[in-house]
């Protein structure tokens, strides 16, 4: 049946609509298996592929920055399917299937494998990231404040699942079955894997808290759409392999015409509703654009940043050494102790009529952004020690302060989608908003390669990479910030 226009009566709890906490825990374990793997797959292309080479660093952020970017692509196409043909409840379960699948395929030492592996993970995170955003925003009423609120609460468990992953995995591939200087990736992968399974049965367990919204739509709730889903992400895998194949400077020509369809068919839909419509249309547009900018630099944490706390980084303590892995863990670390502050902050601001607007949000990320790189263009060029090594504090407050510009921008673009995109496009809205993010993740790909060069990371390198960062995160924030007022009168009251 289609889902109701307003949510059904939920039983609450901690202030939220039930099945709330039933989708964050359910992205906690997704996110465990997708952070899980993370820290290690730049570091494993290197170990595994090029012999521990230094000149495999380059490839390695190519390849990261066009997996990271077809995985939020892909989301377009899961959004579509899941509003059109098979409800978002299917949609989740199926993604869940078909991404741990590929998660346990990476393990295999084989690197065209290891691609494939990839591409199915790709497919799998399509037909369920973008959905389970999506069904949080559905079980609140149309106006309802809390809405803000609650997608902060799911961000964090978004990233209770990205701290813990790390962790568990490091110890897993380096205390039990590996060792400091060779540590057994596969196993994070395998991990990975099994985290994505528990996702799966949660969801499964837990879904009839939904009370009928996300299933299927009128007509579709017979299982032969399930098994040409399935049909389909098969030969989608391919696809997607092959794409990985091209290249990241290829790809992004790829990313961007994809984009450009989408923006027409959101236009296109925003005008056949009336100048309202097509108004919150473009102002989704313009934020989109600025989005990209944010997570060209961001995402560094999976790439460059890890080459940096390998090679750059005084990580010494005495005896005992801070691993790579742990610096991922960091950034949701602070966004779970900052979250719920921030939370209330906009509450509270908003109870006062002073709650910034969403772009004035997005700007205020942006810039925040731009000081992380601050610090690191402070520390590379006038803490680097005789050992060529800058503090160990100063990656760790990076990560601190891009925690901070996050939340102020990533929740709340999941907010700010299924209140502007049209009503009968809202998860394809919520792909173009994952598409976004993906094509500043293969720039940061891109961006991580120059920073490396074809020899690897230097104490130089870095240095006017990460200036690079910082002029460009801190002028469009400045001048997103600026033209807040207009974007805002084109979202119609939209807060």
């Amino acid at each position: 049946m289609s889902d109701p226009v307003a949510p059904p009566a939920y039983s609450q709890m901690l202030g939220h609509p039930r099945p709330l906490w039933m989708l964050f825990m359910a992205e906690f374990w997704e996110r465990f298996a997708f952070y899980g793997i993370r820290w290690a797959l730049v570091l494993y292309v290197v170990a595994q592929f090029y012999d521990g080479d230094s000149s495999g660093q380059q490839p390695a952020n190519l390849i990261y920055g066009s997996y990271l970017a077809l995985v939020y692509a892909g989301a377009i196409f899961g959004g579509y399917v899941a509003d059109k043909y098979v409800g978002y409840q299917r949609s989740i379960l199926i993604g869940a299937v078909i991404m741990a699948f590929g998660l346990f395929l990476i393990s295999i030492p084989n690197q065209e494998i290891f691609k494939l592996g990839l591409a199915t993970i790709i497919v799998g995170n399509g037909m369920f990231k973008p959905i389970i955003s999506t069904l949080v925003g559905k079980v609140y009423a149309a106006g309802d404040e809390r809405r803000d609120s609650g997608f902060t609460i799911f961000y964090m468990g978004i990233n209770l699942g990205a701290m813990v992953s790390p962790l568990i995995t490091d110890y897993f591939a380096r205390q039990v079955f590996g060792s400091d200087g060779v540590p057994s990736y596969q196993v994070v992968f395998i991990a990975s894997g099994i985290g994505m399974l528990i996702s799966l049965v949660w969801f499964w367990l837990g879904r009839e808290q939904l009370l009928g919204v996300g299933e299927p739509p009128d007509g579709g709730e017979g299982w032969d759409r399930i098994v040409k889903v399935f049909i389909g992400a098969a030969l989608v895998i391919p696809v997607f392999y092959a794409l990985l194949a091209l290249g990241a400077t290829t790809l992004q020509g790829i990313l961007s015409v994809m984009f450009l369809g989408l923006v027409a068919v959101l236009l296109v839909e925003g005008i056949r509703n009336g100048a309202e419509a097509r108004d919150k249309v473009i102002a989704m547009l313009i934020i989109f654009a600025f989005n990209i900018l944010f997570w060209i630099f961001f995402e560094q944490a999976g790439s460059s940043f890890n080459f940096l706390a390998e090679q750059i980084v005084d990580r010494s303590f005495g005896d005992w050494t801070f691993p790579v892995a742990w610096f991922q863990s960091v950034n949701s670390l602070a966004i779970i102790t900052i979250a719920p502050v921030l939370a209330w902050v906009w509450v509270w601001l908003a109870g006062r009529g002073a709650n910034p607007s969403i772009p004035r949000k997005f700007g205020l990320g942006l810039i925040i952004n731009g000081l992380a790189f601050l610090l690191l263009m402070f520390a590379l060029s006038s803490l680097v020690s005789d050992a060529g090594l800058i503090p160990f504090w100063t990656l760790f407050m990076v990560y601190v302060i891009q925690s901070v510009g996050e939340l102020c921008l990533s929740p709340i673009g999941l907010s700010m989608v299924t209140k502007l995109a049209p009503v009968r496009l809202v998860g394809f809205g919520m792909g173009g908003w994952f598409l976004s993010i993906g094509i500043g993740n293969n720039l940061s790909g891109i961006f991580a390669g120059e920073v490396s060069g074809a020899g690897g990371m230097t104490t130089a390198s870095a240095l006017a990479g990460y200036t690079f960062g910082f002029w460009a995160l801190v002028i469009p924030g400045v001048l997103l910030f600026l033209i807040a007022p207009v974007i805002q009168r084109l979202m119609h009251g939209v807060k």
